[in-house]
């Protein structure tokens, strides 16, 4: 079921989704001041690519007080924005039953881009 789910995922605009944050991530890794929240909207453009499977857990690195003022500017630059088309998108996709399954992806997506560091995405296939 997973493997069918992703390719319909692919098909039905993940990958125009992953296209974006890895277009998004190139733009930000210009920057030398850009680099780290390249590395979290290209972690979000993988989990975009095939969401069904994957699961997101804490990252192993050792706490710092470096990632709440990171995820705070992710919020204001961009990451509440993402979070917001993500939870719309859920919903409306959980108005019908067949896309209950793609509602909870875009809602797993969603915490995801709210707070993208200290976070660690684990694909499985």
């Amino acid at each position: 079921m997973r493997i069918i789910g992703n390719i319909l995922w692919l098909i039905l605009g993940g990958f125009e989704a992953a296209i974006g944050y890895f277009t998004g991530s190139l733009a930000l890794a210009i920057t030398i001041i850009g680099i780290p929240f390249a590395l979290q909207t290209f972690k979000i453009g993988l989990l975009c690519l095939w969401p069904f499977g994957a699961k997101i857990k804490k990252g192993d690195t050792p706490p710092g007080c470096i990632r709440i003022p990171m995820n705070i500017i992710w919020i204001i630059c961009g990451g509440l924005v993402a979070c917001l088309s993500h939870i719309l998108f859920g919903l409306l996709l959980c108005i019908t039953i067949i896309g209950i399954p793609f509602g909870k992806q875009h809602f797993k997506m969603a915490g995801l881009s709210l707070t993208p560091f200290g976070r660690d995405v684990e694909l499985h296939s």
